[in-house]
């Protein structure tokens, strides 16, 4: 005898009234404004971003929502010496890239080629930084595993380049979406790093 197809199984919880996309929205935004709040030290950035890369990672896994005291855990976690260190190359990186963006606006010989190229590294820059946040074990927060994995995966990181391209236009034409901007930026890391099989798994 013959069985009727099962309808289409509804993923919303009894009373949920958003459905599991809207939830994720959700944990995008809350994740983005606490990345925020964490790299207010800005020595804290890669381990806020990590963070949130990680908490993303593990609500699209199983389904948990992101918590405030979640994200702290894992911020936690991912603070330590090491990574304090590594949490002074983006101002260092911001000194050199201002100091020479206002030696290319005096006008100096070369400027017309030196200021794409000094575009272009700041760009390969924050690539490589979202991928290495997005690094989960066995692998540690690491600028020379996030390179690696950007030269691997030339596809990924072009899509980590247009998300990078796409936060900065943002941030030019509606400043207020600032705080907002790591969480998109760290799930996009973590989609990347999904898609190329480079997540190894979540505890």
């Amino acid at each position: 005898m013959s069985h009727a197809p099962a309808p289409p199984r509804d993923r919303r919880e009894p009373g949920e009234v958003f459905g599991p996309g809207f939830s994720l929205f959700a944990d995008v935004l809350l994740v983005g404004l606490l990345t925020t709040l964490a790299c207010l030290p800005v020595v804290t950035a890669p381990a806020a971003f990590a963070a949130a890369a990680a908490c993303l990672g593990r609500s699209v896994d199983t389904g948990v929502p992101v918590g405030v005291g979640a994200y702290a855990r894992r911020l936690r976690g991912l603070l330590s010496a090491r990574t304090l260190a590594m949490g002074l190359l983006p101002p260092l990186l911001a000194v050199v890239v201002t100091a020479d963006a206002a030696l290319l606006r005096g006008a100096l010989p070369g400027a017309v080629v030196m200021a794409p190229a000094l575009a272009l590294l700041t760009l390969g820059i924050a690539v490589v930084g979202l991928r290495a946040t997005a690094l989960t074990a066995p692998h540690r927060l690491s600028a020379r595993e996030g390179l690696l994995r950007t030269v691997a995966d030339p596809r990924g990181s072009l899509l980590l380049a247009g998300a990078v391209l796409l936060a900065a236009l943002l941030v030019w034409s509606i400043p207020l979406l600032i705080p907002l901007l790591p969480g998109p930026l760290a799930f996009a890391a973590t989609a990347v790093a999904a898609r190329a099989g480079e997540v190894a798994g979540r505890d």
